[in-house]
């Protein structure tokens, strides 16, 4: 088992710390499939998962872990070590091939389903996978690479397995139409029927020939959505990723009575850790959907009375926008977090004085297994992304020369701590990159712009790659959007930058409206309540209204696309507007920090 990291100094956040949690938790000597083993042992009759009107106990949850455990070992050959790829949309099946795959000492591939051909081909050249696990829609995407011989075998699901009868193809069902399919005919000798294999493994009694593995075997490689060139699988052993469960679980008082709702794709950390991981292994329930659908939320919530949710702020912003939500009973709702984007001023305060909820805002990428930075629950600060959490130390330091910065400057969070992943997968240029040794400690470089206050509460700038230079005045478009936010007519806004002759760089915010609000408000009319309230270089000096802003499976705003898709448009038509001289900033010095 890896050694623990040692005991962090005393940092001024500890003043704060949550009463009762330890400054660092023991490592786990077991691994993931153990807990889900030992959660089944305890209470084999209490519901795992909830699903389309159906439910799933631990039992037979654990008895479908194993069988499958078995199958693959003894029909497919995978062996301990061995990549698989696990790509589906969110449901009961998922969790049976990721654990099962887990019990083997296999590394789980977790793969977009989105994906186009093209980049699977990638991908199964960078993973070596051979075996998938899938969802039957997802067939024409590995075809080719059945074909080819690049994969070969793949376990097909239906979700309408897992659903209630009532519920396939119901007249009001919100899910899809590939959710109603009903089994289909494989018709290649590489195809296999994950409910066939199940079967056949639970008629003979097969048990998987090995045990389960320990903290330090390989579990999982998510792959990053880099800025530049083809993703980076992110190396994670059952280790790291119950190292940052264990801290979530204790951080937030969570328990085996609490019951999730698991909606964040589980293809991704957000969703696979506090939708799956942390749940079961704490021996909790979770009321999974397919993909969101606010309404449907809202209706689980109140009949599952679930307890805790963990979202990015556009989708809390969707489903506290409903406009019936006041009538639904969500009084169980105790826990409300999340992170990926801070949560605007005024959501929260609407959060608190309408519903009496807290969003509790917290901070992690793929590369720390999620849970890294938290605010306490008992002394949050809002729009922050809380403090390091047990056992992390976390540095703001400048990115050029790596040196400390003090308290209010602006530079690259660096962490360390035990959830951070081995390295990047195949790719030592970008892990030697990615990391630097200091003080004893095995240091991370985000890549994110924040700062750090006196008492040790984090904050959010921006991307390193994000930021707007007007002037050589640094805009972090982060703090300009929360800002945008406390205009009543405002639904969604994303600021990106803009090519400008005079000042470089400016900033252009666009903007969803509130349904009500459509055709009410100008761009001038925004951008002169934008200058009211922020500084001039700051405020929008373009403004677009669009119907929709796009998003990550996560619910994230995906800035990156917006940005390139304006400059192809401006290389395309280059009309660089002109700075209106009367309320552009002089010229700064390219040092000036803001």
């Amino acid at each position: 088992m890896t050694a623990p990291l040692p005991p962090p100094a005393p940092e001024p956040h500890h003043r704060f710390w949550p009463p009762g949690v330890p400054h660092t938790v023991r490592p786990s000597a077991v691994g993931l499939s153990h807990y889900l083993a030992v959660a089944a042992e305890r209470d084999p009759d209490k519901p795992a998962i909830h699903f389309c009107g159906q439910s799933l106990s631990y039992g037979a949850l654990q008895q479908r872990v194993e069988a499958l455990a078995a199958w693959l070992q003894r029909r497919l050959g995978v062996q301990p070590g061995d990549r698989v790829w696990l790509m589906s949309q969110n449901c009961p099946q998922y969790v049976v091939g990721f654990f099962a795959l887990l019990r083997l000492g296999a590394v789980v591939v977790p793969v977009n389903p989105m994906s186009t051909a093209t980049e699977l081909a990638w991908l199964q050249q960078d993973t070596d996978a051979q075996v998938a696990l899938l969802a039957q829609e997802l067939l024409p995407r590995v075809q080719g690479l059945l074909a080819s011989g690049a994969l070969r075998a793949a376990v097909v699901h239906a979700y309408a397995d897992a659903m209630h009868p009532s519920t396939v193809g119901a007249a009001d069902s919100p899910w899809p139409e590939p959710f109603h399919q009903p089994r289909q005919a494989l018709d290649r000798a590489a195809l296999h029927g994950l409910e066939d294999a199940l079967t056949e493994a639970l008629s003979a009694g097969w048990r998987p020939a090995n045990d389960h593995p320990g903290p330090d075997a390989l579990a999982v490689l998510p792959y990053t959505s880099g800025t530049t060139g083809h993703p980076k699988g992110c190396m994670h052993t059952h280790g790291t990723v119950l190292a940052s469960n264990l801290a979530s679980q204790i951080w937030r008082g969570l328990h085996s009575a609490s019951v999730f709702l698991s909606v964040a794709p589980l293809f991704h950390m957000l969703g696979m850790q506090n939708g799956m991981n942390l749940p079961l292994t704490l021996g909790a329930t979770l009321v999974m959907m397919p993909r969101w659908h606010a309404p449907s939320a809202a209706r689980l919530i109140e009949q599952h009375r679930v307890s805790v949710w963990t979202a990015p702020p556009s989708m809390v912003i969707d489903f506290f926008a409903q406009a019936d939500v006041l009538q639904r009973d969500l009084s169980s709702l105790s826990l409300l977090s999340g992170g990926g984007a801070a949560m605007p001023e005024a959501v929260a305060t609407l959060l608190a004085e309408r519903f009496g909820l807290r969003y509790n805002e917290a901070y992690g990428l793929s590369e720390t297994a999620a849970f890294l930075h938290a605010n306490p629950l008992h002394r949050g600060k809002r729009q922050c992304l809380g403090m390091p959490t047990p056992g992390v130390v976390s540095r703001i330091v400048d990115p050029d020369t790596l040196a400390e910065l003090p308290p209010g400057e602006v530079g690259e969070l660096v962490t360390s701590g035990p959830q951070l992943m081995l390295g990047y997968w195949r790719n030592p240029a970008a892990t030697e990159a990615a990391f630097f040794e200091r003080d004893g400690r095995r240091f991370f470089r985000t890549g994110d712009l924040a700062s750090v206050d006196e008492d040790g509460y984090y904050f959010m700038r921006d991307r390193l790659k994000r930021m707007i230079n007007a002037s050589g005045f640094k805009v972090w478009p982060a703090e300009v959007e929360s800002a945008l936010y406390e205009h009543p007519a405002i639904h969604e806004a994303c600021v990106i930058a803009v090519d400008d002759p005079r000042r470089g760089e400016t900033v252009k915010a666009l903007v969803v409206l509130k349904p009500a609000q459509r055709g009410q408000l100008s761009e001038a009319q925004l951008i002169a309540w934008a200058r009211e309230r922020m500084a001039v270089y700051k405020a929008p000096a373009w403004v677009e209204f669009v119907d929709h802003l796009p998003k990550s499976g996560t619910g994230k705003i995906l800035w990156r696309e917006l940005q390139e898709a304006h400059r192809q448009r401006a290389q395309a038509a280059p009309t660089a507007p002109a700075t209106d001289p009367a309320t552009a900033p002089a010229a700064a010095p390219t040092s000036t920090s803001v």
